[in-house]
């Protein structure tokens, strides 16, 4: 299908599917879409035992759409700078060492959890997987997506400090997880230099490189913005920050995710309080909580819709299944263990770890670095144990957080 119907085709579902939500069931945008996708997909899957070469003409349609180039390459800039542009500078210093440790250490830790976790766990079922694939699937499943739960949690009435935590681990702990994601890929290779010094350069040149230049691009974007006064040509620059800042990252080998949180921070701070009129600033939120709606709206949908492409198979079904509480129990262990250095600084409740562990949604980027797996290192097998995280994480885990925190709250 050529790209002009194909997108048309998904915002037609995306707007049918967000009607059907918002009429109907009344669940929180995100998780709504989703299970209305996911029953869509089951309706397509029921009605091919009937018309067999429905699922086929389906998932014809579904394999021409990279999903991973999709959200890598282009959904997720837009979606890290429009959550970043709405964080404030003073909110992040005032719960810096819980996101600088729960974006990285967390990370880090659950990676290597799941990592041996999975490796043992697949090899008794006898499924052949070495150490490194399992590491790659444990850096994967490692970042949060705040997207479906951030509303819940602030009908539920939790801390503002609470939510800028979730809010700033999640934009950053993507960032992390994708470089250290590259980093194991790198090792994959056939004869990898996997030296210290070797890992060291390329999570370095990653992760630095790409804050330095979303710094950079970031400020150029404010100095433009500030020289002027046109909100019109503001917004372009914004956009301008966005898909040219991502796309250099990329030639230059530098984290882009990263690049877009730092871009996205400051042009919603320097930018909007120093660089904007207040009719500007309205015209640049509105103009990107439009567009992050709209872009989470496509994501969820998809996500939905790839029940019709994945593999399966009984067996790997199961330990998806399995895999869900280990994932579970090592969100709470990554959480747990920062927590007790954040408690030397900053006020850090056993209620908090617990909120911040049930209510670690996994979203679209974990399926998306699944996706990107090459085959010899079996990707079909993760994409499916990745499925099924995700799935039980959005709609067990998101529908269940507001009534989970409401109930702490009461104890």
């Amino acid at each position: 299908m050529e790209l002009f119907p194909l997108i048309s085709l998904l915002i037609v579902l995306s707007a049918s599917f967000a009607y059907i939500n918002f009429r109907y069931l009344k669940l929180p945008n995100a998780i709504g879409l989703m299970l209305v996708s996911l029953l869509f997909s089951l309706g397509i899957i029921g009605v091919s035992f009937i018309f067999p070469t429905l699922k086929e003409n389906v998932a014809e349609i579904l394999n021409g759409i990279n999903f991973s180039e999709l959200l890598l390459e282009v959904m997720l800039s837009f979606m890290l700078f429009a959550g970043a542009i709405h964080i404030k500078f003073k909110d992040l210093k005032a719960e810096k060492l819980s996101i600088m440790l729960f974006s990285t250490l967390s990370v880090i830790i659950s990676t290597f959890i799941v990592g041996y976790s999975s490796f043992w766990l697949l090899n008794a079922f006898n499924l052949d997987v070495n150490l490194i694939q399992c590491l790659l699937f444990g850096a994967l499943i490692s970042p949060t997506d705040p997207i479906a739960v951030l509303s819940i949690l602030k009908t539920a009435g939790v801390t503002k400090s609470l939510e800028t935590k979730i809010a700033g681990e999640s934009l950053f702990n993507d960032g992390v997880a994708v470089v250290v994601f590259i980093t194991i890929l790198q090792l994959a290779k056939p004869n990898a230099d996997v030296s210290f010094l070797s890992i060291a350069t390329v999570f370095g040149q990653e992760a630095i490189g790409g804050i330095i230049l979303g710094g950079i691009v970031g400020w150029i974007g404010y100095k433009l913005i500030a020289s002027i006064d046109s909100y019109n040509v503001e917004v372009l620059i914004t956009l301008a920050i966005v898909m040219g800042g991502y796309s250099l990252a990329h030639y230059t080998h530098v984290s882009g995710p990263l690049a877009m949180v730092i871009a996205g921070l400051i042009t919603g701070n320097h930018g909007k309080t120093l660089g904007m009129s207040d009719i500007t600033a309205e015209y640049v939120d509105k103009f990107w909580e439009l567009a992050d709606e709209i872009l989470n709206a496509l994501l969820f949908v998809l996500i939905g819709l790839e029940l019709l492409v994945i593999n399966t198979d009984k067996t790997i079904l199961i330990i998806g299944i399995i895999l869900i509480f280990i994932v579970l129990i090592t969100r709470y262990i990554s959480v747990l263990i920062p927590s007790l250095f954040i408690r030397l600084k900053e006020e850090i409740s056993p209620k908090t770890v617990l909120i911040l562990t049930w209510g670690g949604l996994r979203g679209g980027i974990s399926i998306a670095l699944a996706l990107s797996i090459p085959t010899e290192l079996g990707k079909d097998i993760w994409v499916t144990i990745t499925y099924v995280i995700v799935c039980f994480s959005i709609l067990i885990q998101g529908l269940t957080i507001g009534k989970f925190v409401n109930l702490l709250k009461n104890k």
